[in-house]
């Protein structure tokens, strides 16, 4: 027999609509209607993921219900995030904004809908919600407020149609809406404020720079060090590929990992204004991103969000992020076509992993000549990496990048192998992805180290168009110009290479490059002030101890120039004849001849004169 009474229960309600919808409805339907369709993608998705359950939706209206009234708040100042996100990145005529009102009440269950005052105060509350705002019940605050850090104002007592007595309302305050995990096991990471207005365009003569900060390991797992610092990399690179902003280098943003920093400091040593950090919590198969966008110079929070996915699915989160973070930067973006960032994927997790693990052990490689474990371990990672996923264009250039510091520091005994091996590797990276910058960047460095200084320029450049951030692809670019005589030009492109990587450890390997300018301009005093600057940072570098020696005898220094040119000697016992000295400098060289005479000058000897 059926129960005649009703059945009852508590239910957290979300209620929410779209602000204006009938007068866009009236202006354009058809736009209208593909715009609620983006909205609602963005707000059943944030439901559905809190645990929320859509019972109602008519035209532009949501109703929905949640067990808990924290998994409620945490959904609807999620999509308000989420769709004031969307907002910023489209045209005027494009955005939506939706007001949410949220109530703790008694509701009548029948079939798989819900009626009673429950449902109704909640749809009161959504009609007095500012536009993109929240407002909730006196009896939903007093669940949630000792619960989630986020700011409640109180609006006080409002008479509802309908219902019998007056209700406490607040509202959440926007300007510092926190985004809040529901499950025991998330982060609290701040959510948008609203974005503090540009400065004037007389007060802004550059584009703005943006830092990402070394993403904390929140797995409780020191190994998975490598894989957070890939994902900041990999939003790094993402990031750099936008070609509205300059984005700090990966060398420099490190310097800060496992710190803890001041916001404005740390904007201010790397000449920034908007800076990125996050968390990344790996268990299993699965893993989750946060990521907040930081305006340092004014101390607001501007943006955050929080992606949990499969592991399959983490080349799309990263591109995601990326995308994101550079909408946010730079709104006008919204105003033009974008193509989606294409990367190159393995088709191998594994491989992908161990890619990442080879990454981390290249960047702790030494700067120094011979043999580098740590230099090894990366190359052997990366063979690996090439293993499990034959068509993984980044193992490729990452290989050919392990050549290149190989040759540099004298780690293999063959110099033409490792040139020939690094363009085969160079090669098949840029022809499984033609938009792979590194790809372009070993290619020109083979064709700088064989002599070849108009092609290194030429794929110098190409790898800038493709990575308009590339403190490296900078730095060859200039090298290229130095080495056939050019030496004004070339300042321009290494002002830049130092400006994007302004703390990067090994900074003075690019910095290095003043030295040649230089020397090549015979202002000899600065070439041995710099190269005393590089030895003081690099001081077992076999190379700038040999241009030291050269600088030191144009600038007459006798028996100290003497010596530096033993201990230069006693690191290359085989450099015998001029010849010697042009197979291990770069070939083709106009600098090469100036050095040898610095050289002889400091009281070398070279057989046959």
């Amino acid at each position: 027999m059926t129960d005649p009474k009703p059945r009852r229960k508590l239910a957290a309600i979300l209620a929410a609509d779209v602000v204006n919808f009938s007068a866009m409805m009236g202006d354009d339907e058809d736009r209208t209607l593909k715009n609620l369709k983006a909205c609602r993608a963005l707000t059943d998705e944030c439901i559905t993921a809190n645990h929320g359950r859509i019972f109602g939706s008519a035209g532009d209206s949501i109703i929905a219900e949640f067990a808990s009234p924290v998994d409620a708040v945490v959904a609807a100042t999620e999509f308000q995030r989420s769709l004031k996100q969307r907002n910023d990145g489209v045209s005027a005529d494009d955005r939506m904004q939706f007001r949410v009102g949220l109530n703790l009440g008694d509701v009548i269950v029948e079939g798989d809908n819900l009626y009673g005052d429950g449902v109704n105060v909640a749809a009161r509350l959504e009609a007095l919600a500012e536009p993109g705002g929240i407002s909730l019940s006196g009896k939903f605050h007093e669940e949630v407020c000792r619960k989630l850090d986020i700011t409640f104002v109180s609006t006080g007592e409002q008479e509802m149609k309908n219902i019998r007595s007056p209700v406490d309302t607040y509202k959440i305050e926007i300007s510092t809406l926190a985004e809040m995990a529901a499950s025991s096991d998330a982060e609290t990471a701040p959510a948008e404020t609203p974005a503090v207005a540009a400065p004037s365009e007389a007060a802004e003569n550059k584009p703005p720079a943006i830092a990402v900060l070394p993403f904390a390991n929140m797995s409780g797992d020191p190994e998975q060090d490598f894989f957070v610092d890939g994902i900041t990399e990999d939003i790094i690179t993402n990031l750099s590929l936008w070609r509205n902003f300059p984005v700090i280098s990966r060398n420099s943003s490190f310097t800060y990992k496992d710190k803890s920093v001041n916001l404005k400091d740390v904007a201010q040593e790397l000449g920034v204004r908007y800076i990125v950090e996050g968390s990344v919590r790996k268990g299993g198969q699965r893993v989750r991103i946060t990521a907040q966008l930081i305006d340092a110079e004014q101390d607001h929070h501007l943006w955050s969000q929080k992606w949990d996915r499969n592991l399959e699915d983490i080349f799309e989160v990263q591109d995601e992020v990326s995308t994101s973070i550079a909408a946010q930067v730079n709104p006008t973006l919204g105003s033009y076509e974008r193509e989606r960032i294409e990367r190159s994927k393995p088709d191998n997790y594994s491989a992908w992993e161990y890619y990442l693990r080879s990454l981390q052990m290249f960047n702790d490689r030494h700067s120094s000549d011979g043999e580098d474990e740590n230099l090894a371990e990366s190359r052997r990672l990366c063979e690996k990496a090439l293993e499990l996923d034959p068509n993984f264009s980044l193992a490729y250039s990452m290989l050919a990048n392990i050549c290149h510091w190989e040759l540099m520091h004298f780690t293999r005994d063959n110099s033409d192998e490792i040139l020939d091996e690094m363009h085969e590797l160079a090669k098949k990276s840029a022809e499984l992805d033609p938009q792979n910058p590194m790809a372009a960047l070993m290619i020109s460095s083979y064709y700088f180290f064989t002599g070849n200084f108009s092609q290194s320029a030429k794929y110098a450049e190409k790898s800038l168009e493709l990575n308009p951030s590339s403190p490296e692809a900078y730095g060859r670019a200039a090298g290229a110009m130095i080495h056939v005589g050019e030496y004004e030009k070339p300042e321009e492109y290494l002002r830049k290479s130092v400006e994007i990587n302004p703390i990067d450890p090994k900074l003075m390997d690019r910095k290095a490059n003043y030295f040649f300018i230089y020397l090549g301009m015979q202002d000899y005093q600065k070439a041995y002030d710099l190269i005393e600057e590089v030895i003081a940072e690099l001081p077992n570098s076999g190379m700038y101890r040999g241009f030291k020696a050269a600088v030191m005898g144009y600038l007459d220094k006798g028996e100290e120039a003497k010596q530096a040119l033993g201990d230069y000697l006693a690191l290359r016992p085989n450099l015998k004849t001029r010849e010697d000295f042009r197979k291990i400098f770069v070939p083709n060289s106009a600098l090469a001849d100036i050095l040898i005479e610095g050289l002889i000058r400091a009281g070398w000897e070279p057989e046959g004169g």
